[in-house]
């Protein structure tokens, strides 16, 4: 179940054949998203098992799910773009629900990010469903 912010991702994923292109994409991603206030870059806020630094901030309003992020690295600043195309705007029941692993599957990111990326990317999924699992 995923978004359909998400749903044009897997579209242009789909348009776009070799991996380094959807690479480039990814980071493309990375670059257009705000940065986090710096303000917002505490402990509390950091995401341990990443390689990188990586900052979430989540917010939920009115039952729905949204989140801010950043990292010093490119490439995990574009997987914070594509985490919150999978979740933002979600209720806190659907965030739940949303299985990354077979969502981020659809795009290949299980095979072509290093085993570090890999469980950054899963350390910010298990971050971000504990905040919801929380408020639920």
């Amino acid at each position: 179940m995923a978004s359909a912010a998400f749903e044009e991702i897997v579209e242009d994923f789909e348009f776009l054949e070799d991996w380094e292109d959807r690479y480039r994409h990814v980071i493309d991603m990375g670059k257009a998203m705000d940065p986090v206030d710096e303000a917002l870059k505490v402990a509390s806020t950091k995401v341990d098992g990443c390689a990188s630094q990586v900052w979430l901030h989540p917010t939920i309003e009115d039952g729905v799910f949204s989140f801010k992020g950043d990292s010093d690295a490119m490439i995990v600043r574009g997987l914070i773009a594509v985490l919150r195309k999978l979740y933002d705007g979600l209720t806190l029941a659907e965030v739940l629900a949303v299985d990354a692993r077979a969502e981020l599957g659809r795009l290949g990111l299980n095979d072509h990010l290093s085993a570090q990326r890999s469980n950054g990317l899963r350390a910010m999924i298990e971050r971000i469903r504990a905040v919801v699992a929380a408020q639920s």
